[in-house]
């Protein structure tokens, strides 16, 4: 079984985030816990791209509609379509378009759980009811009331990988192996040193 400390995932800084100018701000909440900064480039992806994204995940449209159908219902509301696959491609088309909008910052970031570390640090994906102190809690006044209203994607800055699964897919789908970078942070002494050898002088 491999350290925890190999673990990696994938995140990347929506137009919304690029336009803010809050980059330096969410990759600097990153770093400060001590996860490190694999690969990071800016781009504006196609529409093609950013489907083959979601659809790295079997059944993703159909999960998204769901979800999308039972917070229609929590508000009493009556969804755009009963058929999950209906709700989640129209999804879908508001993230091609949202995500096309303009250049994004994609990054791969490696540190003990971090997968889980990136996700408690960003927040929920709603902003509206994310945490005070998580970069969507702290910087976003987005809500799904509001997404719904004016047809588009909630604005939320930030997408980040899941699961261990979905970072390892969805990694290569956006770097080239030779765009990563294997090297050692000082920190890391610090971090997974079990003795903390070599300190004292």
């Amino acid at each position: 079984m491999s350290h925890p400390k190999s673990e990696r995932t994938f995140v990347f800084i929506k137009p919304d985030g690029v336009q803010r100018t809050l980059v330096g701000e969410i990759v600097r909440r990153y770093e400060r816990t001590g996860l490190k900064l694999l690969g990071l480039k800016m781009l504006v992806p196609t529409e093609a791209h950013v489907e083959k994204h979601y659809m790295l995940h079997p059944g993703w449209k159909k999960t998204v509609g769901e979800k999308s159908i039972e917070s229609y219902v929590k508000k009493g509301k009556k969804p755009p379509s009963d058929n999950p696959l209906v709700v989640g491609e129209q999804v879908m088309e508001r993230l091609k378009k949202y995500l096309t909008s303009g250049p994004f910052v994609a990054m791969v970031w490696q540190g003990a759980h971090a997968v889980g570390i990136v996700r408690k640090l960003t927040g929920g994906t709603e902003p509206l009811s994310s945490d005070v102190g998580t970069i969507r809690g702290d910087f976003v006044l987005d809500s799904y009331v509001m997404a719904d209203t004016d047809d588009r994607a909630i604005r939320n800055l930030i997408h980040a990988s899941g699961t261990v699964e979905e970072a390892e897919a969805e990694i290569p789908h956006w770097f080239k192996k030779d765009e990563l970078v294997t090297y050692r942070l000082v920190q890391e002494q610090i971090l997974y040193d079990v003795n903390l050898d070599g300190l004292l002088e």
